[in-house]
C-alpha cells in the first residue's frame, strides 16, 4: 500500500487531534491555526512546511520527519523532538512555546531559534554547532553533552552553561549573560 503523498495544500482550523497521519507525506503545506494534540503522526514526513498558530501537545512523533520546517507561534511543550527522524532534520523556531521539548542527541547545526520559550528544554547530547537562540528564555534548561561551537547566543536570556560539560569554543555570548558560564561556580560577583 503506497502512503499519501500531500503536496501544495493549506490547511486552517483543522483539529488533527483523533486523526491518525502515519505514514502521510506532505511537501510545502501550511499549516495554520491546527491542532495536533495528542495526534499520531508516526513515520509522518514533513517536508518544506511551515506552522503557524498550531498546537503540538502530547503530539506522538515516533519517526516523523521535519525536513525544512518552520514554526512560527507554535505551542510544543514536551515535544519530544529526539524521537523523530533525524535523517535530513531541518528546523527553524520563532516565538515558539518549546518548554519541556526534548532535543536530546540531535544534530540541530545551524537551527534558529528566535523569541523562543526553552524553558527546562533537553539539548544534552545535542549538536547546536552554529546555532542561533535569539532573544530566547533558557531557564533551567539541559546543556550537557552539548555541542555550542560558534553558537550565538548574545540575546538568550537566564543562561545557565557549564564550560566543563560543554562545547563552546567560538560560542557567542554577551557581557551580561556570560556570568551563566559562572553560575555553577557558586561564586559571588559584584
Amino acid at each position: 500500500m503506497n502512503s499519501p503523498y500531500i503536496t501544495d495544500s493549506s490547511y486552517k482550523n483543522k483539529v488533527f487531534t483523533t486523526s491518525e497521519l502515519q505514514n502521510t507525506e506532505y511537501d510545502t503545506c501550511t499549516f495554520t491555526d491546527c491542532d495536533f494534540t495528542s495526534a499520531f503522526l508516526t513515520s509522518t514526513v514533513f517536508s518544506e512546511c511551515e506552522f503557524i498558530d498550531c498546537n503540538f501537545s502530547s503530539a506522538k512523533i515516533k519517526n516523523t520527519a521535519f525536513k525544512s520546517v518552520h514554526f512560527s507561534n507554535c505551542k510544543l511543550l514536551g515535544t519530544p523532538f529526539n524521537a523523530s527522524n533525524p535523517f535530513l532534520l531541518e528546523m527553524t523556531f520563532h516565538a515558539c512555546n518549546l518548554s519541556l521539548a526534548s532535543f536530546y542527541g540531535l544534530n540541530l547545526k545551524n537551527t534558529t531559534f528566535t523569541d523562543c520559550n526553552l524553558e527546562k528544554t533537553d539539548f544534552t547530547n545535542t549538536d547546536l554547532l552554529g546555532a542561533t537562540l535569539s532573544h530566547c528564555n533558557l531557564y533551567q534548561t539541559l546543556f550537557s553533552g552539548t555541542n555550542l561551537e560558534k553558537a550565538d547566543l548574545t540575546t538568550a536570556e537566564n543562561l545557565n552553561i557549564s564550560p566543563e560539560y560543554n562545547k563552546i569554543k567560538g560560542a557567542k555570548f554577551s557581557k551580561e549573560n556570560a556570568l551563566g558560564l559562572l553560575a555553577d561556580y557558586k561564586i559571588i560577583i559584584t
